[in-house]
């Protein structure tokens, strides 16, 4: 068992956002996805609502997501504030990925809070991610603007709602030191 808490300890405490201008020109496999997918599946869930949904692209779905948000971010974006870089590194970041996961909830108003519904979501990412750092699998999870838009992209009903794009792809990146302040800076004890 000691092992176990080991190698879980060692997961988690190596996880980092690894970002696309990082990723190698390698495809992911199916199956990868699939399991990094399927332990989202036992994150914890009030109520076993389930609210995680995933829309997965790949290949030629990347394009489209891609020329989606460039389109986007040229139409909302005010002339005087537009950039032509910008709107490259917006595809490119898409393009570099192996891929791209639109991070979604399905909204289940009558039974939980909107807020444990985005939870549990949280703990399905988290999840993925470890699956992806323990798969030497880059991920990071982005929260582009225009989330309606992107929802409305995806044809979301109205009971769902898109949170964020969740990128993968193998890459050669080295350990990253952790960037955090030390926990006891975070507790407060009541023993008596």
């Amino acid at each position: 068992m000691e092992n176990t808490v080991e190698l879980i300890n060692q997961i988690i405490r190596t996880r980092r956002s690894i970002f696309p201008p990082e990723y190698i020109d390698k495809e992911i496999p199916r199956e990868v996805i699939e399991a990094i997918v399927e332990n989202a599946n036992f994150a914890p869930t009030h109520r076993l609502t389930q609210p995680w949904r995933f829309t997965i692209f790949r290949g030629n779905g990347l394009v489209k997501l891609a020329d989606f948000l460039g389109d986007q971010y040229r139409q909302t974006t005010p002339p005087a504030l537009y950039s032509d870089a910008k709107y490259e590194t917006t595809r490119t970041k898409i393009l570099r990925a192996s891929c791209v996961m639109a991070i979604n909830m399905q909204l289940h108003s009558d039974k939980v809070p909107e807020w444990e519904e985005l939870a549990a979501v949280a703990c399905a990412v988290q999840n993925m991610w470890l699956t992806a750092t323990a798969m030497n699998v880059g991920a990071y999870w982005s929260t582009p603007g225009g989330l309606e838009a992107l929802g409305e992209f995806l044809n979301l009903d109205p009971s769902q709602k898109c949170v964020g794009l969740f990128y993968m792809g193998y890459h050669q990146s080295g350990e990253k030191p952790a960037v955090r302040k030390p926990i006891e800076e975070k507790l407060t004890w009541v023993e008596d």
